[in-house]
Parts: C-alpha cells; structure tokens; sequence
C-alpha cells in the first residue's frame, strides 16, 4: 500500500544547521497515518537522535505519538513528558502534528521534518491549524504558526499593517497570524532573532494541496461540544416518532426469560402445569446482582427449558406461558402507600420485588443503583434517545409525563440527592416543552436541553456533557455523585409504586426503511419479534437485516422466534451492509470519534493477534461498545466484534 503520509527527515545537512546554537531537545515523532498499520513505531525518531549525537546535542526525552495531530490525546500524554531543563522541542511530522505540539508544548518548537508533496491528511483532526502543504515549511521561522494558512494573505514577511485589534482586515473573525506570531516568538525570547532573519521568498512552482476541506471543518467545529468523540449518524426517526402509542394485542404465547438483566440469571419457581397471574413472580433473584421475573399474561406454564436469547445467541432458561386471554391480575398487584409514607428502604424493595432494571439496555438491577456507596447530588434522567430510528421514550416522554416526574421524585427521595435533571436532545423539541411545563414550579427538576449527538445517552459521555464530571477510569456515576437512570426506567418504577405493578411491559419501537408499517407499540415482555414485524405487515424485501436495538448497538437476528425483553426498546429492519473489511489504513478516525478516548484501531490488530495483554494495557475495558469506531471506519472493520472478544478473553484471564 502507497504511505500517503509524505512526510521525511530533513536532510542532515539542513538538521545540522538548524541545531546550530540548540540544545536540551526533546523529540517528539508521530508514527504517521494513512498507511498500511503496523503496530511499530515509525523509525525517524532514532534517525534524528543519532544525528543529534554526533552534533554533541543533549536529547532530554523522546516520545512517539500515534496521530499527533489530534490535540486531545496529544495534550494529555505530553503535559508529563516533557523533562525539566529541556529548551528546544524536535517534531518530526507533519506540518499538522508540528502546530499542534507548537500549541501544547510552551517551548520553541524545531520543525525536524519536510511535508513534500502531502496529499493525504488527517481529515477528522481534533486541530483549528491545517498544512496547506506547500513543500517549504516556515514553521521553524515562525514560531509554529504557519503564515501560509493562517494568514488571510498567506504573507512570509511579516504583517500587512492592516490588522485591527488583533483581527484581520481581511476577515474580521480571524485573529492575525503575524500578531500571534510576533507574541509567541516575544515569548520564547526568539523576536529579535526572527527579525534579523534574511527576507523569505515563497516558491509558487511547489505543489500545493488544499487538504483540509469544509465538510471537515464543520466537523472539527463541533466535535469538542460536551464531550470528546461522537458521531451523527442519519437519524431517521421520521418513519415513527410521530405515531401515538398504541397496546400491542395479547399474545397466545410468551417466552420469559430468566436472564433479562446484568448479573444472575433468576431462578424459575414455577413448573409445567401451573397457572399464574398477571404480575405473579416467576422467577426470583438469585443474588445480589440479579432481578425477579414476572409473568406478563393469565394462563398456563407449558414449558420451563432453555429458549433462544436475543441477545446472546445462545439458549438461556425460560418460562413459556399460554396465556387464557383474561390477564387476571395476581393478589400481589396492588398499589402501595402514598409516596410521602414509604420509607426510601421502602422504595428500594418496591423497586427489587418489581424486578426493575435499567431499560435503556444495559439491564442493571436499578434497586442496587438507587442505594449507591457514595454520596450523590444529581439524578440524571436520560431522555437524550440517542439510537436513530428508536423513537420510544420519546413517545413515553410525550404521554407518560406525569409518571415520569413522579418516579424522579420517588428516586430523589430515595437517594437524597438534591437535583433531578430530564435530560433530552434538541431533536424532540415537543418533548422538551412539554417536561419544561411539567417541572416549571418544581424547585428541584429542571430540564436539560442537550445538541443531538451519538452516543450522547452512555453514561458517562452524559455526565460529563450536563455536569463537566469526568467518571474515573474503571468508575462508577456515583463516583462523580450522580446517578443515570432511563425513561422508561423511572416510568416502570411510577407504576410500581403506584399501582404495585412489576416489570412486565414496555413500550418498543418497530421502525425502519424495510418495514411496511412502522409504530410504537407497549408490548409484553415475552412477545415474539416474529409477531411485533407480521403485525406492523412485515418487510419490504428480502434484502434486509432485523435488529434488537438500534442500528448502533442492537443486536442482529437470526432467529425472529426470540422474546422480547425489559431492555428491548425496538426493533428494526434496515438495509443489510454490503461492504466487505478492508486492511486498516491508520486513518485515526476512530480515534477522533471515541467517547471513552480510546484507540480502536489497536483493538482490532491486537485482536487478530490474539494480543489479550495489548488490548488491557490499552483500556479495552473501558470501552462502552457503542460502535462509533465502526461507524466511521473507511475499511469497514468489525471492530466491536473484535472488542467483544478481547474482553471476553481477558475477563477470562483473571
């Protein structure tokens, strides 16, 4: 494969006169991008300190980057680098990665490398600067600033004399180039030096390369909103997000699962032949991660034996109930004491016996949740919906309002927690103004309007997008003092407490570009999908993969003779993805768009190297699997298939 990098050492010569009267250096070199991706550092590093060497130069340190034009990433790893006593800074890049470490670094910067002839680039960058690539680097004059691009007039001698307060005369919006160069330069005590520099002439004749075009740089222009990474995938929830919710028919048979949640699958405590109630518990918890489970119909247990798993491919322990079509209630389901009377032990163990856990997906047990180790402040109620296509809590937002309010205020009783927020992203606007109206005179509610952004829902990318908190590596919500809980989460919790219903139903979207009739549906857990697409009239063509879940992170279906679930919040029926794996070109793409600022490409060539240390070392764990990296990815690499299976060989490790 061609290394569309282009970029080299200077030659010795050149580096010898520029390290004329320099010392203390410390080095930095990028491992280069847009090639064929080895996981060995790129060798001009070494080069460069040999050189050095021989000219009697002190190296104080030398680091080597993987896109150091990423300035996050590049920002955190050099703040500790960089030793004391150095005086002089090498980068061997780029022109890009040369302006990024001149911004971070606060010390004169030796561009050590030439740009000839760039015509790739780092095109998703987390970098205001760009190379015009014009094959005659100033950066070494110039402070690191590069007048090429960042002067409106691309002037090589200093300024016109038209700036005014610091803006160019040019664009009124653009700060001078040759101010910001004049000041870094008076900084670093070089302004004298560059003023006796002989005049600069730029040569036309060189090849010069636009490479930085719009459309990224109206992505760099949001990428740092709220939170590091994201992408903006096609929403598409038009299909349904207008359609009013709508009790889906009682089905003949449900298959209930007894692993519907994290932890400990339950354990079925009824057998073949029992009759059983709406709301009646057929499956207790067994341990402390873990939840009941309750049937969702009247009728007759006819099998308790392993069914197929949506979501995990494999066969798990069920009850299959006939249901007699009455959905007689069990003497268990009845309404509890008013919310000012319960005790917050109380609401825990209405919330346990319920069976309630996180319905947005993850499946956590929410009466662990709500009895946290730590002190916290803030309920976050995640409304964002972040999935294209799925429009259901969006629905629940719009008709169960009420119910959602008080389930926060049975949470904030619970936790103590001074403020509950209602999180939701711009594009449900008629959401947004309705809670507005609903907490109006409610003095600790508010609603929180956040930019649509995937995956803005992940906890901690929530966390630190409302409250500027950074969940620790390895850590929990509650460590910052916040809790996150779903929309249907705390709706489920409303009718538990009030009505003293259990988990037994939930509201689903079935959607897509491949489905007749799209719709929002309150369905039973333990409907079969194959039901939910007959009732919505089925696909449009053969062409075409089903999912539980979103297009992001639900999960495919073989087999549409699967249960519906507590977290499955729809199901879709898209266009099937043609595209076949590519070798991975070291694009960095995917490292610009993680949330959890992780380097996905190493996932992957760790993966099938069966490198399980590799993945650990570089946080694998951390990673929230919400397919970012994939999405992006130009060589169409499955890389949360690699991460599943990273993390299930070092999980099995220990």
């Amino acid at each position: 494969m061609e290394n569309y990098t282009k970029y080299k050492l200077k030659e010795t010569d050149e580096l010898v006169s520029l390290l004329a009267g320099k010392d203390n250096l410390f080095v930095v070199a990028c491992n280069k991008c847009f090639k064929e991706f080895e996981t060995i550092d790129e060798p001009d590093c070494g080069e460069f300190e040999k050189i050095a060497a021989e000219q009697g130069k002190t190296i104080t340190g030398s680091a080597k980057f993987d896109f150091l034009c990423n300035k996050m990433h590049t920002g955190k790893k050099l703040q500790d680098l960089i030793p004391e006593g150095t005086e002089n800074v090498v980068v061997i890049s780029c022109g890009l990665g040369i302006q990024t470490v001149a911004d971070l670094a606060g010390k004169p910067v030796i561009a050590a490398s030439n740009s000839l002839n760039y015509r790739g680039h780092h095109g998703m960058a987390l970098t205001k600067k760009s190379c015009d690539a014009c094959a005659q680097c100033y950066l070494n004059i110039t402070g690191g600033i590069c007048p090429i691009v960042d002067c409106s007039k691309s002037l090589v001698n200093g300024q016109c004399g038209g700036a005014k307060n610091g803006k160019c005369e040019v664009d009124g919006e653009k700060d001078c180039a040759w101010e910001n160069i004049y000041r870094r330069l008076e900084k670093q005590g070089r302004l004298e030096e560059f003023l006796h520099q002989p005049v600069q002439l730029r040569d036309y004749s060189k090849v010069n390369v636009k490479v930085i075009q719009e459309y990224v740089n109206s992505i760099r222009d949001n990428r740092l909103d709220g939170y590091y990474g994201g992408v903006h995938p096609s929403e598409r929830k038009e299909y349904s997000e207008h359609i009013a919710l709508e009790r889906f028919p009682e089905p003949k048979t449900v298959v209930i699962s007894m692993s519907q949640h994290l932890g400990a699958p339950a354990n079925p405590i009824v057998q073949v032949g029992d009759t059983v109630k709406v709301g009646q518990k057929i499956g207790e918890a067994a341990g402390f991660i873990s939840a009941p489970v309750h049937s969702s119909v009247s009728g007759t247990v006819v099998a308790v034996e392993p069914r197929m798993h949506a979501t995990r491919g494999s066969e798990v322990m069920a009850v299959v109930i006939e249901s007699d079509g009455k959905d007689t209630l069990h003497e268990s389901v009845k309404p509890n004491k008013d919310l000012d009377s319960l005790t917050p032990d109380e609401i825990i163990d209405i919330v346990r016996e319920a069976g309630i856990v996180g319905m947005g997906g993850a499946g956590f047990p929410t009466c662990v949740k709500l009895k946290p180790a730590k002190p916290v402040d803030t309920i976050l109620l995640n409304g964002c919906e972040c999935e294209p296509l799925l429009t259901a809590d969006h629905r629940v937002l719009l008709e169960f309002a009420d119910d959602i309010i008080f389930g926060l205020r049975a949470i904030l009783k619970t936790t103590g927690a001074e403020k509950g927020l209602i999180v939701i992203e711009d594009n449900k606007p008629d959401a947004i103004e309705l809670m507005r109206a609903k907490v109006a005179d409610i003095e600790d509610m508010d609603v929180v309007e956040v930019r649509t952004k995937y995956p803005e829902g992940a906890e901690k990318t929530l966390i630190k997008r409302v409250m500027g908190r950074q969940v620790p590596r390895g850590g929990l919500p509650a460590d910052v003092g916040v809790i996150v809980d779903n929309i249907s989460t705390v709706k489920a919790i409303s009718d538990a407490i009030r009505t003293g219903m259990p988990l037994i139903e939930r509201v689903a979207t079935v959607t897509g570009e491949k489905i007749q009739k799209p719709g929002n549906f309150i369905v039973k857990i333990g409907t079969s999908v194959k039901e939910l697409i007959d009732y919505c009239g089925g696909v449009t063509d053969d062409d075409v993969m089903i999912k539980m879940g979103g297009p992001m992170m639900g999960f495919a279906l073989s087999d549409l003779n699967v249960p519906m679930m507590k977290g499955s919040n729809g199901i879709i029926a898209i266009d099937t993805d043609q595209t076949k794996e590519q070798p991975c070109i070291k694009c960095g793409r995917c490292v610009d768009v993680c949330p959890m600022e992780l380097s996905p490409l190493y996932f992957a060539k760790y993966a099938d190297e069966k490198n399980w240390t590799g993945m650990k070392e570089m946080n694998i764990m951390d990673c929230v699997e919400c397919r970012s990296c994939e999405f992006i990815c130009s060589s169409k690499i499955p890389l949360v298939t690699k991460i599943k299976a990273g993390k299930n060989a070092i999980r099995e490790m220990k």
